[in-house]
């Protein structure tokens, strides 16, 4: 009766061992389900320019958020001669965890050639 009961424990430790480590196999599974940083900028400037028509130049600013990504794309609104007199334009994108665009704003529109006296950091 006592070997029984021993295999009996033997068999319950084991099996909350197992769901355990299920668990932090789980939890390692979604931490390598998000997006990394590359391919989230990759699918931030790919679906702003099929929203907008416009292709990104650069990406100014990006920080993971609560909710997902929070980036600033600089994107060439009118192309001008000479170059620097072009217009571009600074816009916001929020990205969800998955790294699928969320929503965007224009935040600011500016000649190429002309830097911003009234922000610090040139934002």
């Amino acid at each position: 009766m006592s070997n029984t009961k021993n295999t009996q424990e033997s068999q319950s430790s084991q099996k909350s061992q197992d769901s355990q480590n299920s668990d932090k196999t789980n939890d390692n599974q979604k931490a390598d389900s998000r997006p990394r940083p590359m391919e989230v900028l990759r699918q931030a400037r790919g679906q702003l320019a099929e929203l907008t028509g416009m292709e990104a130049e650069s990406v100014s600013s990006f920080e993971q958020t609560e909710e997902g990504w929070a980036l600033e794309v600089e994107v060439l609104e009118l192309e001008r001669v000479p170059d620097t007199m072009s217009l571009m334009a600074s816009y916001q994108v929020e990205l969800d965890a998955e790294g699928q665009l969320t929503g965007y704003r224009r935040v600011r529109r500016y000649e190429r050639g002309r830097s911003d006296a009234r922000r610090p950091g040139g934002r």
